[in-house]
């Protein structure tokens, strides 16, 4: 079998990991953050890989509940733009607060408290899904999960009741998320990776492999919820120390499938290629393991397919894009160069219908920077995929986006 999105890490990381991915090296790219090596070219004549099999059908029989996606308002999108939102490269909170208001409310047709009671109750267990990728340039900004918490706390959910939290523990903290900053609420990595061992710095396994020789954070992953794809993980350790398991099976964090009862999405807005890296993509790579070997045959099916599981279908809200700095090439690793503030924020129940949005967003955007850029349906095939699957609604005539 064939794995050539799949690199050694000893090949790649000839650098700290930190310093990798401040950078924004690019021969390791394809191996954490997923770039879809056979879609990232720029050729007009496109083949999508064959159609490989997986459980998708699993997750379509359980019935749906009244929180499922596309959620209570499918295919609308409200765009929030103000210029004051960055000063000297640093949001205002103040205004980010203001943004966020206009947001909600636009998006629910009710005041914030009234609109809260739209998704959540005071017991609820929230988990805030943040994207740490490119700490400090690119990634989720602080203030706005600053209000996101206000917004739950006000309205009577305990700090220690909400849980900001991404696959790797060690992004978390690069981007700082840490009890720190964010004190009484968690702060949780669904597993560490040792960077050490990665770099070739350390031939010292015994930070990332117990005395079974399994991963140290296997016990996090819920083994009785999967997604399966007819697909098998490298054997080797570099494999193994990102990864957690191979094999054919990617199992669901314990934290999704046993701890929180809502997710808000909040994703940042960049590209992968000719497509793009935001809310659908934060969440279906970001919520289980083994996910490098999926990137060649089923790179944007996974972020429907995923994301179709009950797990994350009937618990996930609410997306809020962060796209007050935005980034239209080199992702989805963080390239100042191509990084430039947008001032804006994106509000939407149905994340499918957001990612439209974003995609034609950064395809204007790339445009307009003198990128060359391939239109080919494949890079937005997966959004239409969810709309069959009743997850989304993405057709031009029965999307409604909002510009304020």
């Amino acid at each position: 079998m064939s794995h050539d999105s799949y690199r050694s890490m000893n090949d790649i990381f000839n650098m700290k990991r930190r310093q990798f991915l401040k950078l924004g090296g690019v021969a390791g790219a394809g191996l954490v953050l997923g770039t879809p090596s056979l879609w990232a070219e720029e050729k007009q004549k496109i083949e999508k890989p064959p159609r490989i099999k997986t459980n998708i059908d699993d997750a379509l029989r359980v019935p749906k509940t009244k929180y499922s996606l596309p959620g209570p308002f499918p295919g609308k999108v409200v765009q929030v733009q103000n210029a004051k939102a960055m000063v000297e490269d640093k949001p205002v909170p103040e205004v980010v607060q203001q943004m966020f208001k206009k947001g909600i409310e636009q998006l629910t047709g009710k005041t914030l408290e009234e609109s809260f009671s739209l998704f959540f109750e005071k017991d609820d267990v929230v988990g805030i899904k943040v994207n740490p990728v490119g700490a400090g340039l690119i990634s989720t900004r602080l203030e706005v999960v600053d209000v996101i918490i206000d917004w739950l706390t006000a309205n009577g959910i305990k700090r220690e009741n909400i849980v900001i939290w991404d696959r790797f523990d060690y992004m978390l903290t690069d981007a700082g998320f840490t009890p720190e900053r964010f004190p009484g609420t968690g702060i949780e990595g669904l597993q560490m990776m040792d960077e050490a061992a990665a770099s070739g710095e350390s031939d010292d396994d015994s930070h990332w492999l117990d005395e079974s020789g399994n991963h140290v954070s296997a016990e996090n992953f819920d083994k009785n919820v999967y997604y399966w794809a007819d697909v098998e993980g490298p054997k080797d350790k570099a494999y193994l120390n990102q990864h957690v398991f191979n094999g054919k099976y990617s199992y669901f964090g314990n934290l999704l499938t046993k701890k929180l009862t809502k997710i808000i999405n909040v994703p940042v807005l960049k590209n992968t290629g000719n497509g793009i890296s935001v809310a659908t993509k934060n969440v279906g790579y970001g919520a289980i393991c083994n996910t490098n070997r999926l990137h060649k045959p089923l790179f944007f099916d996974v972020c429907t397919e995923v994301l179709a599981f009950p797990v994350i279908r009937d618990k996930m809200v609410l997306t809020i894009t962060d796209a007050l700095r935005a980034q239209y090439d080199g992702g989805p690793i963080g390239a100042a160069k191509f990084a430039y503030v947008f001032n804006t924020l994106f509000f939407a129940t149905d994340p499918f219908a957001s990612d439209m949005v974003c995609q034609q967003l950064m395809v204007e955007k790339r445009k307009s920077m003198k990128v060359k850029v391939n239109e080919h349906p494949v890079y937005t095939d997966y959004l239409r995929y969810a709309q069959r699957l009743e997850l989304g609604v993405v057709a031009p005539e029965t999307m409604e986006h909002i510009r304020i």
